[in-house]
């Protein structure tokens, strides 16, 4: 059993950060399905683990690299290198949600990441390339040419649509 004291950390963190918990495992995994399973090892990684949490900005960042980590596990996994998904996720969503989500989908995943953290969750690229470890430079640079690739897209559907 969890003290009391951590037990109510676990409790406001998850009901505080499920909903980013859930929209960045979504854009990288594409499946309601494996976005669950993600959302449940990050809260039973919060509820084994003891890191220090300095603020909330740190317990944010620590949650996101957890989730960003959890998904890339579960991508490389033996079961999911070995299976197809049953569900078109695309199908449940709402038609001008899915045109939008079709775009997104078709960036690489490094831009995906970066410009979820930058416009969703409101973070600087200095702290995107903390959080990703990566070069200030990269991130930048990443943040760019994906704008550049939604310009593209955009423009392009507007031609043709």
């Amino acid at each position: 059993m969890l003290p009391e004291e951590r037990k109510g950390l676990v409790q406001k963190a998850v009901r505080t950060y499920c909903t980013m918990v859930f929209r960045i495992a979504y854009q990288k995994l594409k499946n309601v399905h494996d976005t669950e399973d993600v959302m449940q090892d990050v809260g039973v990684a919060l509820m084994k683990g003891n890191p220090p949490f300095e603020d909330e900005e740190h317990l944010k960042a620590w949650i996101i690299r957890v989730t960003l980590n959890k998904c890339g596990n579960l991508r490389k996994s033996f079961w999911k290198s070995r299976t197809e998904p049953i569900d078109d996720y695309l199908e449940l969503q709402a038609p001008e949600t899915r045109e939008a989500l079709e775009e997104l989908f078709e960036l690489p995943e490094k831009y995906r990441t970066v410009l979820y953290l930058y416009y969703f969750e409101g973070y600087s690229i200095g702290e995107i390339a903390e959080i990703l470890g990566k070069n200030k430079n990269t991130v930048g640079s990443n943040l760019r040419r994906a704008r550049l690739m939604l310009k593209e897209k955009i423009t392009q559907g507007g031609k043709d649509g």
